[in-house]
C-alpha cells in the first residue's frame, strides 16, 4: 500500500483547504479521507439558510468575534483572513459581494454546490486524492492512523509523515459531525471540553393558548439582551421558544446563565429605535377606551403577535398602565429554561483545549498530528464567522505541516 505524505481526515472546509494549501505548496501525496459518501456535506447544509462565506467588516473587528479565544485566533486570521477567503473564492471562479448585513455571499447565480464542485475539480487538478466513505478509527503507533473502507468494510492503516484532523464538532450528526472522535482522544489523555450547543434556539415555556394562537411568528427589528450583552435583528417565536440571529448571538451568555442552575433571563426590546420618553408620550396620548391591540397598532405600529406576547408575559394591571406598558415594550422579560438539543445547533462550543496543541495547532502528545476546524474549543456567531474560523484554522494547520516537513 502506498502511504500518503499527508493524510487529511475530514472533507469539510478546514480539511479541504488544508489539502489545497499543502498541494499548492508543492507537497505530493496529499490524501483526504472522508467518512461520508461526498465531502462538504455540512458546508452544503449551511448554505441552505443563506450561504455567507465570511463577513465584510474590517479585519480588525474579527478576532473579538471568537470570544475567549480571540488571542489564539489572531495569527489564524492574519494568515488567512476574510479578504483571503474572498480571493480564494474568486480564484475558483466564484465572485462574491457584501450584503446589507455585512455578510459576504457568492453572487446569486453561484450556489454552494457550484463552489464545492469547482473546489473539488481544483483539488483533483492539484493531485489531491479524495477517498470517500473512509472512516477514521483512531491512531496507531507514533504516526499511523487506522481507517475503515466502508465500500469494502475492510480496515487498514497508513503511516503518513503528517496528519491533519478536521473531524468537526458535534452538531448535525447526519452530516458526519457527531463528536465520536473524542473517545480516542480521551484514551490518549488529550483533554477536551464537553460539547455544548452554540448558535441555537432558546426554550421558553409558553402556555398552551399561546402556542396554539401564535405558532410561528416573526418579531422584526427588535433588540435582545442577556445580562450586559445586547444584539439586534429578527426573532422567530416558535412553539418551543425563540429562534433567530439575535438569539444565536446570545447563546454563550444564555448558556453561562443556565449553568448556574436557574433559568436565563432575556430582555426583549420591541421598539429599540424609540427613546423611552417618546415611547411613553405616545402611549399616554392614546385615547381612553381603546383596546391593547388598537393602541399598539395605531401608536407604535406593533401588530400581531405582540399583544398576545404581552398578555402571555405580563399582568392585566401592567398592560393598562402606560408607564408599566412602556417599560415592558422595551424590557420584556423572557425566562429561558434551556437551549435546543445539541444536534439541532448550527455549531458547537467545546472540543480540544488549546493547551493541548502548540502554536502551529500540533498535538503535544502526538507530534506530526495537527488539528483544524470545529474540533478545537472555540465558537463564533453566525454571519460568516464560523466558516471563516474553519478556513483560517485549516490554512494555519497546513502552514504548520509545511514547517514540520521542512518545506
Amino acid at each position: 500500500m502506498q502511504h500518503p505524505t499527508v493524510a487529511i481526515i475530514g472533507g469539510g472546509p478546514a480539511g479541504l483547504l488544508a489539502a489545497q494549501r499543502l498541494a499548492e505548496a508543492g507537497v505530493t501525496g496529499v490524501a483526504v479521507y472522508e467518512a461520508q459518501a461526498t465531502p462538504g456535506r455540512k458546508f452544503l447544509v449551511a448554505g441552505h439558510g443563506g450561504f455567507n462565506l465570511t463577513n465584510g467588516e474590517p479585519a480588525a473587528a474579527f478576532p473579538p468575534r471568537y470570544g475567549a479565544r480571540h488571542g489564539e485566533f489572531n495569527p489564524f486570521l492574519a494568515h488567512f483572513g476574510p479578504d483571503d477567503l474572498r480571493r480564494w473564492a474568486a480564484d475558483l471562479g466564484i465572485a462574491t459581494y457584501v450584503g446589507s448585513s455585512g455578510r459576504v455571499f457568492p453572487l446569486e447565480e453561484h450556489k454552494p454546490a457550484h463552489l464545492l464542485r469547482a473546489w473539488l475539480q481544483h483539488l483533483a487538478a492539484l493531485g489531491v486524492q479524495l477517498h470517500t466513505r473512509h472512516r477514521w478509527l483512531g491512531f496507531e503507533g507514533e504516526r499511523g492512523i487506522r481507517l475503515r473502507n466502508e465500500h469494502t468494510n475492510q480496515e487498514f492503516s497508513v503511516q503518513p509523515q503528517a496528519t491533519v484532523l478536521a473531524l468537526g464538532g458535534a452538531s448535525w450528526a447526519k452530516t458526519g459531525s457527531d463528536g465520536s472522535w473524542t473517545a480516542e482522544f480521551q484514551r490518549l489523555g488529550i483533554e477536551c471540553a464537553r460539547f455544548e450547543p452554540a448558535n441555537c434556539g432558546a426554550e421558553v415555556t409558553w402556555s398552551g393558548f399561546f402556542r396554539e394562537k401564535v405558532g410561528r411568528a416573526p418579531l422584526k427589528n427588535i433588540g435582545l439582551r442577556c445580562g450586559t450583552v445586547e444584539t439586534r435583528g429578527e426573532v422567530l417565536l416558535t412553539d418551543y421558544g425563540l429562534e433567530g440571529t439575535p438569539v444565536y448571538a446570545l447563546t454563550p451568555a444564555v448558556r453561562a446563565a443556565l449553568q448556574t442552575g436557574s433559568p436565563a433571563l432575556l430582555h426583549l426590546n420591541l421598539k429599540p429605535d424609540l427613546a423611552p420618553p417618546a415611547l411613553l408620550a405616545r402611549l399616554q396620548q392614546a385615547r381612553a377606551g381603546r383596546s391593547l391591540p388598537e393602541v399598539l397598532r395605531q401608536t407604535l405600529n406593533l401588530g400581531p403577535p405582540v399583544p398576545t406576547l404581552l398578555r402571555e408575559l405580563a399582568t392585566p394591571a401592567q398592560l393598562q398602565n402606560p408607564v408599566e406598558l412602556a417599560k415592558l415594550l422595551q424590557h420584556l422579560p423572557l425566562s429561558v429554561t434551556g437551549l435546543r438539543p445539541l444536534d439541532e445547533a448550527i455549531s458547537t462550543a467545546g472540543g480540544v483545549l488549546f493547551r493541548e496543541v502548540n502554536p502551529h495547532l500540533m498535538l503535544h502528545r502526538r507530534p506530526g498530528t495537527f488539528l483544524a476546524g470545529e474540533m478545537l474549543d472555540w465558537e463564533a456567531p453566525t454571519g460568516g464567522y464560523l466558516l471563516q474560523g474553519c478556513f483560517s484554522t485549516g490554512a494555519w494547520a497546513a502552514r504548520g505541516v509545511q514547517q514540520w516537513l521542512g518545506l
